[in-house]
């Protein structure tokens, strides 16, 4: 029983938005109890195998493959019959209208639970990871909804909805603009996305296709050069962490990394001994 867990972080979808959970969960033994759950559980496997009862069939996941639940279906999930090492896998627990923001017809309808898509089983993986380490709002705001339209423009029954944004320059200027002036305290992108009378989706598909990049990648990085110029007067990472809107210093450390290769001690170090 040591490989017995589970850990739960709650991330939220804008600084003010809803809370969208997550699982991380590792088990040899655990059988859950026959249950449902009110949102849409997406999860993929990372290893193992696990045997999942639902809709009068038997799902068995391998590693990289998604599973997808629909709310009110009744379902369980144990270890596989043959796999002694049990079995682990990555979770969420999102509401319908997540799955429904870049296609048309409502509530989109997955014949298959049990899908094999490589690369989207990759992506929701590291989001998942990432967000678990860091749950940040707009991070999470700006990756999980994009997630899910693509799961259900991919493998659902729902239609996609025009790609085409009217506009997308002057839609990604002006949420530049609104989010390097609020640094601090971004607001929302369903805020971002009501005050230019866009949806959420329709957003971000034109702050992408126009920067090549999500909100939250674009704001880091103006994140990261501020605090360069903050770095090169002399203070200290964990101030400059806070000054320019990083929860931490890990946080900022992260994606100075990122960007410039080295760690913001090592940059404020090389600086100083240049002068």
């Amino acid at each position: 029983m040591g490989r017995e867990q589970a850990s739960w972080t709650r991330a939220r979808l804008g600084r003010h938005g809803p809370p969208l959970d997550l699982l991380t969960a590792r088990f040899e033994q655990h059988v859950y109890a026959p249950h449902a759950h009110e949102e849409f559980t997406v999860g993929v496997c990372v290893d193992g195998s696990e045997i999942i009862d639902y809709r009068g069939g038997r799902i068995r996941t391998g590693p990289g493959s998604i599973v997808v639940l629909a709310p009110d279906e009744t379902h369980t999930g144990g270890p596989g019959d043959d796999d002694a090492a049990g079995y682990a896998y990555r979770a969420l627990y999102a509401g319908p209208a997540l799955l429904s923001e870049g296609t048309l017809g409502g509530v989109p309808h997955f014949r298959e639970p049990l899908l094999d898509d490589p690369e989207l089983a990759a992506a929701l993986r590291r989001a998942h990871t990432e967000l678990s380490a860091c749950p940040d709002p707009l991070e999470a705001e700006s990756r999980l909804p994009w997630l899910l339209t693509a799961l259900a423009r991919r493998h659902s029954t729902a239609r996609p909805v025009c790609d085409t944004i009217p506009g997308a320059e002057h839609i990604a200027g002006a949420v530049r603009t609104r989010l390097a002036d609020e640094l601090l305290a971004p607001p929302s992108l369903a805020e971002l996305a009501a005050d230019l009378g866009l949806s959420r989706y329709q957003l971000l598909r034109a702050f992408r296709t126009t920067t090549g990049m999500p909100p939250y990648a674009w704001l880091a990085q103006h994140r990261v050069a501020r605090a360069r110029a903050l770095l090169e007067s002399g203070l200290r990472p964990a101030e400059v962490a806070a000054l320019v809107g990083f929860a931490d210093q890990a946080h900022l450390t992260r994606w100075f990394r990122r960007v410039l290769g080295v760690t913001p001690a090592a940059y404020r170090n090389s600086v100083q001994d240049a002068r």
